[in-house]
């Protein structure tokens, strides 16, 4: 089992996991390869340190010294971040998207998905004539427009075609 960490064109990243690197490197190419977060398919694959912890091995000198607090002048030591954010702004980056993943999955778990009948579920719900629940589904922005004009209050919230399937 491989584990890859992959960042999407709209600079979200995740972890993806393949049975071996050819495995990623077919569904990538046949488009398989979806960010959970926007659904984007231009996928990279980002660098990785695999830390080995091998019983009694001593860390690098580079590594040893970081620890210390002396660092070696000139020289990166390990976990420096290739992401071109600061390490602060890549973990409240990381923290948001599992934010936002959370909520994605509890608006799936608790709504119908009426899809492109949205605004007519809606208005059917809004003046009782369909019993009230919880509907998701896709509208244009006339549509949304127009619910809320008649005092039907909507949220757009893009989901990702990835988020309507269960993972592996």
């Amino acid at each position: 089992m491989k584990v890859f960490d992959l960042r999407c064109a709209k600079e979200h990243t995740f972890e993806g996991w393949f049975g071996s690197e050819d495995d990623y490197l077919s569904q990538q190419a046949r488009g398989l390869v979806s960010c959970p977060v926007c659904g984007e398919t231009e996928i990279v694959r980002m660098p990785s340190a695999p830390r080995l912890n091998l019983s009694g091995a001593t860390p690098p000198v580079g590594e040893a010294r970081a620890r210390a607090g002396g660092g070696t002048e000139g020289t990166s030591g390990a976990g420096v971040s290739h992401a071109p954010v600061p390490p602060e702004l890549a973990e409240a980056r990381r923290e948001l998207q599992s934010l936002w993943m959370k909520a994605v999955r509890h608006v799936m778990a608790n709504t119908e998905d009426v899809g492109a009948n949205f605004a007519e579920e809606a208005r059917k719900i809004h003046y009782h004539e369909a019993p009230e629940r919880n509907i998701r589904g896709t509208a244009s922005r006339e549509e949304a427009r127009a619910l809320a004009e008649e005092g039907i209050e909507v949220m757009m919230l893009p989901l990702p075609d990835s988020a309507k399937e269960t993972l592996q």
